[in-house]
């Protein structure tokens, strides 16, 4: 949150609180040798030679210079003993403490000092709107939550530039459990965002996934996820999205390979029964190429190869190793009988053997004559296997194009949906460490 704090405001307070005080103070001390004014003329606003004495700016500005902030405020009490102070002379006491306060620390005097002076409503527009703007930064940082609110409000409607506490604004309802007021504007923030052509960041996602998830808005929350991954992938974005999927009622377990396909291409490392799995499943379904990678992928990154696993990848590797040595000397001989099957599963198969292998100009045609020839039980995974197979093959439009293209209500089409996600994923690289205020997404 520190681009929506201001830690100190001395420099902003002091450009317009007491570097603005000369001015002020040469026109009241100038009530010596008043010039001559027209009968009819208002008196020019003037304060009283004894307590100019008090605040003269020079004087005040040089004690600041030298941090003697006691001996400042001692003649700030002294000025505020003045009986029968007029307004002005009240507003200008007023102004000095919003720079002596900033300037040593104070927060208490600034925050009092700024609210007088505000509703004096003496200064000129823009700086009235600064001095709202640094109060609900002020309030916010002593987490006075719902004045921050007011004052952001109120600078929104007064302010010259009101989108600059947008996303503080937001931050504040959050921070004082107005969840659904955040959710809803940042779902507002979001969707202006992308409409102006930028993408949206990664502290606004992570904020309205966290709201969601306070709300136990699920639809929000997958929203939220969804852009997360597919902007700022991080390997518990991923799994988290992708257990909620396997969570939603209907689910069908038959997809859990390809589910593990997705975690491998898009997560920097997976756990070791994860890479054990896979390599399991794509042995049983025929694929030992594609076992031999996971299992090196899983010894690569240090989780395989030792413990209690050891002997169980062991014993995967030998057989995939195996296996894959023989598929490389004898997969084009599968070619021609899979072409004379009726089915075109058989084609499908092959070609994704060769995708295992990186050999795309090979298999992907396979895949797209045998999804031509008819697969029988199971098109939509037919579908879900050539997109799959466009994405590794890094032709993004046809792979989003085809996984568009699925349907299914048991994670299919959820699954055809992330394939594409990762497809067309950003080029951003891994989120980095959130902030306090946007708390990382629960994985449910």
């Amino acid at each position: 949150m520190s681009q929506f704090r201001l830690a100190r405001i001395t420099l902003v307070l002091a450009a317009i609180g007491l570097n603005a005080v000369p001015a002020l103070m040469t026109g009241a001390h100038a009530q010596k040798t008043p010039a001559p004014a027209a009968a009819d003329a208002p008196k020019p606003d003037t304060v009283r030679p004894e307590l100019f004495k008090l605040i003269d700016s020079n004087v005040i500005k040089q004690l600041m210079a030298e941090k003697k902030f006691d001996e400042v405020k001692t003649r700030l009490t002294q000025a505020d003993a003045f009986a029968a102070k007029t307004p002005y002379e009240t507003y200008v006491v007023d102004r000095m403490k919003v720079a002596l306060g900033s300037a040593s620390g104070d927060d208490a005097m600034t925050i009092t000092a700024l609210e007088a002076v505000i509703a004096a409503n003496r200064l000129p527009a823009v700086d009235q709107g600064e001095f709202m703007l640094a109060l609900g930064n002020m309030y916010y940082n002593a987490k006075n939550y719902p004045k921050a609110i007011e004052w952001m409000k109120r600078y929104q409607k007064e302010g010259s530039t009101p989108e600059k506490v947008r996303s503080p604004l937001i931050r504040a309802y959050y921070l004082s459990n107005d969840f659904a007021t955040a959710k809803t504007e940042l779902t507002s923030l979001i969707a202006d965002t992308e409409k102006a052509g930028r993408q949206p960041s990664l502290e606004d996602l992570r904020l309205l996934a966290s709201s969601a998830a306070k709300l136990k808005d699920n639809a929000t929350y997958l929203v939220a996820m969804e852009k997360l991954v597919a902007l700022y992938p991080a390997d518990d974005y991923w799994t988290d999205l992708l257990r909620r999927m396997q969570n939603k009622p209907g689910y069908s377990q038959s997809h859990q390979l390809d589910v593990l396909r997705l975690q491998f291409v898009a997560q920097k490392a997976l756990a070791p029964e994860e890479y054990l799995e896979m390599a399991e499943s794509t042995l049983l379904a025929g694929f030992p190429t594609e076992a031999k990678k996971t299992l090196d992928a899983g010894a690569a990154a240090g989780v395989l190869g030792s413990g209690n696993s050891a002997n169980v990848y062991k014993q995967l590797r030998d057989k995939a190793n195996k296996g894959a040595a023989d598929d490389a000397k004898n997969i084009a001989s599968g070619e021609a009988s899979a072409a004379k099957a009726k089915d075109g599963t058989g084609l499908v198969n092959l070609g994704w053997a060769y995708v295992t292998m990186d050999q795309f100009d090979k298999g992907i045609p396979l895949i797209e004559q045998g999804i031509a020839k008819g697969v029988g039980k199971k098109p939509e995974e037919a579908k879900l296997r050539l997109g799959m197979a466009y994405a590794k093959a890094g032709r993004k439009a046809e792979a989003i194009k085809t996984l568009e293209s699925v349907k299914g209500t048991d994670g299919l089409g959820d699954l055809a949906k992330y394939w594409s996600l990762w497809a067309n994923r950003s080029a951003t690289p891994a989120a980095a460490p959130a902030s306090a205020a946007a708390p990382a997404p629960v994985a449910k």
